[in-house]
């Protein structure tokens, strides 16, 4: 794509919800710095987003909206003020931003027609219903492109845009965890709500189904799933190795880069990983909005099944289990 020049030498995109959306929104950073090399790019976005958002290349900046909320509304503008950006983009609708985004004077604040706080705070608005459209989340995210002249990608381009390497490496008590004979698969059967997730004993039996010494599995989970999963991991073959809770989230990012698959519903991990090149596997059910054409994971190497209902309970784990081994006979020939 011919690099050009843009009026916006200071562009924020804001994102203040969760992990998952937060990855499909990263392609926008890189497109934009692939049309527009010499703009900077900052992200507003939440704590606990901040290490997949500064694993993406393409962002200059990020800008922490929680430590903002601790401001009042006034030292909120001004400290937005004093970073000289002249376009902000509301990618996710956020009433409080968009009104000291307003306050603090930017330019060019672009946001959707469908939202009617945006109509008093933005002055660049974009028809845009996610609810009745057909496009993949990232492509919607890129509709709001409209105003900087950059039309919506090809959803097979996207993943080209990521730019997504992890800021830390793997830690070191972790590290040695990772087979150099094995295909190490991460497995990550919770989504916080986030998604229709796969039954555990379907998970069980497709480790079963899984050569132990063709694989190396691992069960990932947050600190909260810990205490849920343990009872059930507790269970689980001894070539499985329980990582539930014991990293960050820049460790995981990091871990996942240097594992060759995962497995996962509709959540952040299963979006980070896609992001990082490896295979990545999504189960999803066949209802809007969750279904997988508005959510698969887009990657080089990213797939999906999905159900024939509301629930996953039709994705069979012998069907998982024929995808992964393709994934392993390819791995085979890298080792």
């Amino acid at each position: 794509m011919p690099k050009e020049q843009t009026p916006y030498k200071h562009i924020l995109i804001c994102r203040t919800d969760a992990i998952g959306d937060v990855v499909l929104t990263l392609p926008m950073c890189g497109y934009i710095r692939s049309v527009y090399p010499d703009v900077k790019i900052s992200f507003l976005g939440r704590t606990y987003t901040k290490p997949v958002i500064e694993a993406c290349r393409a962002v200059n900046a990020f800008i922490n909206y929680d430590d903002l909320l601790k401001l009042s509304f006034s030292d909120r503008a001004k400290s937005l003020q004093t970073l000289n950006i002249n376009c902000a983009i509301h990618v996710f609708p956020n009433k409080k931003v968009a009104k000291f985004i307003k306050a603090a004077g930017i330019s060019t604040r672009i946001g959707t027609t469908n939202r009617i706080f945006h109509w008093f705070t933005c002055n660049k608005l974009v028809k845009l219903s996610r609810k009745k459209s057909d496009l993949h989340e990232a492509q919607l995210n890129m509709v709001l492109l409209k105003p900087l002249g950059l039309p919506v990608l090809p959803l097979e381009q996207i993943h080209q845009y990521y730019q997504f390497e992890p800021t830390v490496t793997v830690p070191e008590k972790i590290s040695p965890l990772l087979s150099t004979d094995k295909f190490n698969l991460i497995l990550h059967p919770k989504s916080h709500g986030s998604g229709v997730e796969w039954p555990l004993e379907s998970f069980e039996q497709l480790i079963e189904l899984l050569p132990a010494e063709k694989f190396n599995i691992f069960i990932s989970g947050s600190e909260k799933e810990k205490n849920i999963l343990a009872d059930w991991i507790e269970k689980l073959p001894d070539h499985v190795t329980n990582l539930t809770g014991k990293m960050d989230l820049y460790q995981f990012v990091s871990f996942i880069r240097n594992a060759d698959g995962l497995v996962a519903s509709g959540t952040g991990p299963l979006h980070i990983a896609a992001a990082s090149g490896i295979n990545t596997l999504g189960l999803f059910p066949c209802v809007r909005p969750i279904h997988p054409e508005r959510w698969a994971p887009l990657g080089k190497r990213a797939g999906y099944l999905e159900s024939n209902s509301e629930n996953l309970s039709s994705i069979t784990p012998q069907a998982v289990a024929d995808v992964i081994i393709n994934w392993q006979k390819w791995a085979d020939q890298t080792y």
